[in-house]
Formats: C-alpha cells, sequence, structure tokens
C-alpha cells in the first residue's frame, strides 16, 4: 500500500503576516458602518482597529458595526478613543489640549471613559487604545504627578474588565514614556507603538524607540511620516514606504523583541485612503514574503 504523506506544508510569510495586519477604521473616514465594511473589504484586510467613540457618542447610528463586521468575517483585534476638545492643527495645540492633561476636560473625559470601557466589554476587547496626552519628562514636576494619578485611575477601569490599555507613543521620547510606565507599574498597560509618531513630534528614532519600548509593547501601527525641518512644528506623514521609517529595520526589530500582536495600517492624511492603505498592506507583504 502506498504511504500517504500527510505532512502539512507550513504557513508562508506572507500568510502569517495576513493574519496579523489590521487598518485602523478612521483612516477610512467611513460615513456610516456599511460604508466602514465595504471599505475595509476594498483593501483586502480581514482585521480591523475599531474607533469606539462613534459607538458610544451615536449607538443607533453606529451599533450595528460590530454585527456587519462579523458578517463579513471581519475580527475587531482592539479598539481605540479620543479625548474632548483635542486639537491637531499644533504641536502647541495638542499640546495643551490633549488627552487626558487638561483640567477643564478631566470629568467629561472620565465619565466618556467609563462608558467605553462598558462598550469595550460588550464587544469582548482585550485592548484599547488612546493618546494620554503630553507626559513630563521629569518625574518631581506636579503636571507628571497628576498625569500618573489620572492614568492609574484610567487603568484600573479597564483592568477591572481584564481589558489591556495601550498608551500612544509620539508626543514624549522613549525613555520619558518607560519612565511613566515604570512608575505607573500597572500590569494592564502596555504601549501601541507607532513609528511615525515618533518622527511627527520629533521625540527620537522608532528603531531606538522600539528596542526601549519593547517590553510594553502590545499593538504597532503601520505609517510613516517625514521628520519636520522648521523645529517646534509638525512633520509630515507621507504613504508607507516614502518616508523615513526603515520598516525592513522595524520588522527584525519586532521579531528579535518577540512581538507576536497586530500590525494595524494607520493613514491620517491624503485623500486616497484606500489606495495608501492598499499599497502598505502590498508592501509589508513583500517584505514578509522575502524573508
Amino acid at each position: 500500500m502506498e504511504k500517504t504523506n500527510q505532512t502539512k506544508s507550513a504557513a508562508t510569510p506572507s500568510a502569517v503576516v495576513a493574519q496579523r495586519l489590521a487598518v485602523c477604521s478612521w483612516s477610512l473616514q467611513p460615513a456610516n458602518a456599511d460604508e466602514l465594511v465595504a471599505k475595509i473589504g476594498e483593501t483586502r484586510i480581514r482585521n480591523v482597529q475599531l474607533a469606539l467613540d462613534p459607538l458610544r457618542e451615536d449607538p443607533a447610528g453606529w451599533g450595528r458595526a460590530p454585527e456587519l463586521l462579523a458578517r463579513a468575517q471581519i475580527t475587531i483585534v482592539s479598539g481605540m478613543f479620543g479625548c474632548v476638545g483635542e486639537d491637531y492643527t499644533t504641536l502647541e495645540s495638542i499640546r495643551r489640549t490633549g488627552g487626558i492633561a487638561p483640567d477643564g476636560t478631566w470629568e467629561q473625559n472620565l465619565a466618556n471613559i467609563r462608558a467605553t470601557v462598558s462598550l469595550a466589554k460588550r464587544l469582548n476587547l482585550k485592548l484599547v487604545t488612546f493618546h494620554a496626552g503630553f507626559l513630563p519628562h521629569d518625574p518631581a514636576d506636579p503636571e507628571f504627578v497628576k498625569m500618573l494619578k489620572r492614568l492609574g485611575q484610567v487603568a484600573d477601569l479597564f483592568a477591572a474588565e481584564n481589558i489591556t490599555l495601550g498608551l500612544e507613543t509620539g508626543q514624549e521620547t522613549a525613555a520619558s514614556l518607560k519612565t511613566v510606565l515604570q512608575k505607573l507599574a500597572r500590569g494592564n498597560v502596555g504601549v501601541n507603538f507607532d513609528p511615525a509618531n515618533m518622527i511627527l513630534y520629533d521625540k527620537g528614532d522608532p528603531i531606538e524607540a522600539l528596542r526601549i519600548l519593547g517590553p510594553w509593547i502590545r499593538q504597532v501601527h503601520i505609517k510613516d511620516a517625514c521628520r519636520t525641518k522648521v523645529p517646534g512644528q509638525w512633520g509630515a506623514e507621507v504613504p508607507v514606504g516614502t518616508g523615513e521609517v526603515k520598516w525592513p529595520a522595524f520588522f527584525q526589530t519586532l521579531e528579535a523583541l518577540g512581538f507576536a500582536g497586530n500590525f494595524v495600517i494607520e493613514r491620517e492624511a491624503g485623500n486616497q485612503r484606500v489606495a495608501d492603505i492598499s499599497a502598505a498592506r502590498a508592501l509589508i507583504e513583500k517584505l514578509f514574503a522575502s524573508r
């Protein structure tokens, strides 16, 4: 009798990365849940990081999103929320208004976060990310103490539902964020690492920042940028592969760190979002296929 070969072929690198690729829902600028599903389909990506604010603020209009995504076999791998009154016009405006730092919006933000935790629990999410706001580099600074306390409150709300809270990178250096994470000492707080933000905010080299923050990285954003030539002004976000992020070194460093999370493509500029996201997907698949 001829022996049947029962050995299964190993998954290709491209297939493995396809399972880990996701897209940020807000990058697609959908007008409604149906449009979100349609645009994700155009990118040929099967996972999404879902903006939770539309579902919280407009449940009648967006409440069907989880059902529609599931029906389309698109998996929600994480959530994201914003804070009240954030103004990204300039570096100075976002320093004043960003995240949970401003006293004038803290109580409203806290109320919104409580509702977001409940929503994330209903969606069975294990990771939710946000921009905390600018974190002072000096632990003796009263603002540092205030931010540490507020972050602790937010982290504990998510911890009560076994949800990890991911802090976005960019507003401070990797060393400063590491200090915050060490002093915060919350097991459910990690990092959503965005290499482009390190460049946009002019806060250091993304590859070196990866090494510093490695133990805390729970998810990465795939976004590219060029550094500003005018100190104090924004850098420029550009399509993935056309900026200053060194993508081969980026993925090699992540692999060396043992990172096993999602690669989430984000595009926040330009008027051809689906095309740019699709091009980013193709670039990443090519990089993995060549390894």
